[in-house]
């Protein structure tokens, strides 16, 4: 077998694998969203992050399969992070936005639908969440305004849970 078709033998197992992976991974978060009665648009960011992940991990080892040097990778990554290093510190809130959502989709016991109160000493915000995506919370507020919270302030305020949706599908745990 010459070198040109064993690189290919190997991008096509990485193909295959990483096909593999990503259906495992649609199916795990299906499953913990439906199990938690998670909105299927929250379930897309988590999906369009998780993606991001394994391409980056993918093109990393295709990259090595096709025989970039070490050192040609880890120059270029390191240009490449500076550059992004300067732009996300620049815009770190956006960065932190993110993370909180996807604490937001596995910890966090709000949901679409609830009544909640937001607990902070300059206001008070009490309503019903609309929308929970990848940077903001959408409220509409008892008082009749829509207000829009970024994921990270919801992550560091105290939130209380007046009222929750109920889905129809918990189970009675006795």
């Amino acid at each position: 077998m010459s070198p040109y078709q064993e690189k290919l033998l190997y991008t096509f197992i990485l193909l295959i694998a990483v096909l593999v992976v990503i259906l495992i991974t649609k199916k795990a978060i299906s499953r913990f969203g439906l199990v938690r009665s998670i909105e299927v648009n929250r379930r897309k960011v988590i999906y369009y992050l998780s993606y991001m992940i394994i391409y980056l991990i993918a093109g990393s080892a295709l990259a090595f399969i096709w025989g970039f040097e070490f050192r040609q990778i880890v120059i270029a990554l390191s240009s490449v992070l500076a550059v992004l290093g300067v732009g996300f510190f620049a815009q770190w809130s956006i960065l932190s936005n993110l993370t909180a959502s996807v604490i937001l989709f596995f910890n966090h016991p709000i949901r679409i639908g609830d009544r909640i109160t937001i607990i902070d000493k300059d206001y008070n915000y009490t309503g019903i969440i609309i929308d929970i995506t990848g940077f903001f919370l959408f409220m509409r507020t008892d008082t009749g305004k829509n207000i829009t919270i970024p994921t990270s302030i919801v992550m560091q305020k105290g939130i209380e849970i007046l009222d929750k949706l109920e889905t129809g599908d918990e189970e009675d745990h006795d």
